[in-house]
């Protein structure tokens, strides 16, 4: 495991009705360097955190205890369930969004990612992305991060390519989402856009068979349904916006 370096925000306060994290959500900074993002994300006036900040060259600064809840998500909802900051860990990471990620940044976050999940008992399909509860409102982590290869390892839920269909409708296409905890209520472009960028950035044009290759439906819990289960930009953003 990568040394943890502690900087504590003063961003901070306890879970709201006993919440304990159930999801991660992953971030970038977009600003111009981890110590930008640092400062940013430990000053009061800015209102915002996350638990952990990785840099380009794989540091992890912790900012925030795991049991205490950050101001990284901002409004927003995934699979029925709002007020995110209660319910997740929020990692940062240093990119602008407009390049690749770093080896050592995402090694670095596979080891984070094992030892969150193992201590809070989070499955994969609970990794998810700003932009899957936030959609239209935020882009991160973006395009050019590699979901595949988190869930290749068990880090994230996988696309399933047994679940296209031919000829999809806008209809069946807002049920399947909402049934992989896409629930808030955007317009049909916002919601492709946020699914594209989660599972087949490199589609483009409208909506299309590969589109529907959602994971199996969560459950009210955002947990994963069981086999067989019956049938249901700017980073970084000013004050307050993300408590």
């Amino acid at each position: 495991m990568t040394e943890i370096i502690k900087h504590l925000s003063p961003n901070q306060g306890p879970r709201r009705d006993g919440l304990r994290p159930s999801l991660v959500v992953i971030h970038y900074t977009a600003m111009q360097s981890t110590a930008d993002a640092l400062e940013r994300l430990c000053d009061p006036a800015a209102e915002v955190s996350a638990h952990y900040l990785i840099s380009g060259q794989g540091d992890i600064i912790q900012m925030v205890e795991e049991d205490q809840r950050a101001w990284h998500a901002g409004q927003g909802e995934w699979a029925g369930q709002d007020d995110i900051n209660s319910r997740s860990i929020g990692i940062e990471l240093d990119n602008k969004g407009t390049h690749p990620f770093s080896e050592p940044q995402i090694r670095a976050l596979e080891c984070l990612l094992r030892g969150i999940m193992d201590r809070w008992g989070i499955p994969p399909e609970g990794i998810i992305g700003h932009s899957d509860m936030a959609p239209g409102r935020k882009s991160d982590p973006g395009r050019h991060f590699d979901w595949a290869r988190l869930a290749r390892q068990g880090l994230a839920e996988r696309a399933n390519a047994s679940a296209l269909t031919a000829t999809p409708t806008e209809e069946a296409f807002k049920a399947q989402a909402k049934n992989a905890g896409f629930t808030a209520d955007v317009p049909i472009a916002t919601l492709l856009s946020a699914t594209r960028l989660r599972f087949s950035p490199w589609l483009s044009g409208p909506l299309c068979a590969e589109d529907m290759c959602f994971p199996a439906p969560l459950l009210p819990n955002g947990n994963k349904s069981p086999p067989e289960a019956s049938p249901d930009q700017n980073r970084l953003t000013p004050q307050g916006s993300r408590r």
